[in-house]
C-alpha cells in the first residue's frame, strides 16, 4: 500500500476539516525473526479543537502512534494528514538545563521565526498563560517537576501548531501536581482551541480530560473502541461519573490484555 503523508498550508486551514488524519496506517518494526508488526490498520480522525486521548496497555503503540503523526517516524503503510506541523511535549520536560526558563521558550520562538525584538514579550506571555508569570530568568534546576512541565508545555505552545501531541506528559508527577496540571491543561486547551492527542496508561486520567477515548488493543496496535465523554468540564478525577466510565473502560482494557496473553 503506498505511503502518504501531507501537512495542509496555514493559508488552507479554513478548508481542513481534521487536526490529524489517519488512514489505514500499519507499522513494522525489523526484529530478529523478521518484520515485527506494532500498528495494524488505524484510521482515526482528531477534530479541530478535538481533545482525544490514547490509552492502552504498555507496549501496544500508542507512542509509536503519536511519533507518527508528529513526523518522527514514516508509517510503514497507510495515508496520514496534519493540519500543519504539530508539537510534541515528552514525559520528560527535555528542557536546556544551561538556559532559563524564558529563554527554553524563546528558543522555541527563534526556531519558529518569530523576531528577536518580539521574542521576550511572547516568551514572558506564555509563561503567563501557563501560570509561571514572573519565571523567565529562573534556572531549571530552581523549578519544580511541575513547574518544568509548565515550561515545556510554553514551550510547545511557542511553536504555534494547532494540535499539540503529548506523550504522558504528568506520568513522573505526584498526584497532587497530576491533578493541578490535569486543570490546568483543560483551561488553556479551552482558552486557545487546540486540538490535543494526548497518550497514556492512566483510565482515570484519560476520562478526566478527553472528550474522546481511544482504546488500542495489545500488539499489534488496532482501535479496539471509542467512548465519547459526555461528562461536563471542569471535571474531577474523583467524580463519580469519572470514576464509572473508569470502571467501563478499565474492564475493557483487562480483556485486551488478557487476550494479548493468551497468544
Amino acid at each position: 500500500m503506498a505511503i502518504t503523508l501531507t501537512t495542509a498550508r496555514a493559508e488552507d486551514r479554513t478548508a481542513v476539516e481534521y487536526a490529524a488524519r489517519l488512514e489505514h496506517v500499519s507499522k513494522s518494526f525489523a526484529g530478529p525473526a523478521g518484520q515485527q508488526l506494532v500498528l495494524d490498520d488505524i484510521s482515526l480522525d482528531v477534530a479541530p479543537g478535538e481533545f482525544v486521548t490514547l490509552l492502552g496497555a504498555s507496549g501496544c503503540g500508542k507512542s509509536t502512534l503519536l511519533n507518527l503523526v508528529a513526523g518522527l517516524d514514516r508509517p510503514s503503510s497507510g495515508t496520514l494528514a496534519t493540519d500543519g506541523r504539530p508539537a510534541l511535549m515528552f514525559q520528560e520536560h527535555a528542557l536546556f538545563p544551561w538556559l532559563t526558563a524564558g529563554k527554553n521558550i524563546e528558543l522555541a520562538l527563534k526556531l519558529r521565526g518569530v523576531p528577536k525584538a518580539e521574542r521576550r514579550g511572547e516568551a514572558e506571555r506564555l509563561l503567563e498563560l501557563v501560570r509561571l508569570g514572573g519565571a523567565h530568568g529562573k534556572r531549571v534546576h530552581e523549578l519544580s517537576g511541575g513547574m518544568r512541565q509548565r515550561v515545556a508545555m510554553a514551550r510547545a505552545l511557542a511553536q504555534d501548531s494547532r494540535l499539540l501531541l503529548m506523550d504522558e506528559p504528568f506520568a513522573a508527577l505526584d498526584a497532587i501536581t497530576r491533578d493541578v496540571l490535569h486543570g490546568e491543561l483543560t483551561r488553556i486547551w479551552q482558552e486557545t482551541g487546540l486540538s490535543v492527542l494526548f497518550v497514556t496508561h492512566n483510565v482515570r486520567e484519560a476520562v478526566r480530560l478527553a472528550q474522546r477515548v481511544v482504546l488500542l488493543s495489545s500488539r499489534p496496535g488496532r482501535i479496539a473502541r471509542e467512548w465519547t465523554v459526555g461528562i461536563p468540564q471542569p471535571r474531577r478525577i474523583e467524580d463519580a461519573a469519572v470514576a464509572e466510565l473508569s470502571l467501563e473502560i478499565t474492564e475493557q482494557l483487562r480483556g485486551e490484555i488478557r487476550r494479548h496473553g493468551q497468544h
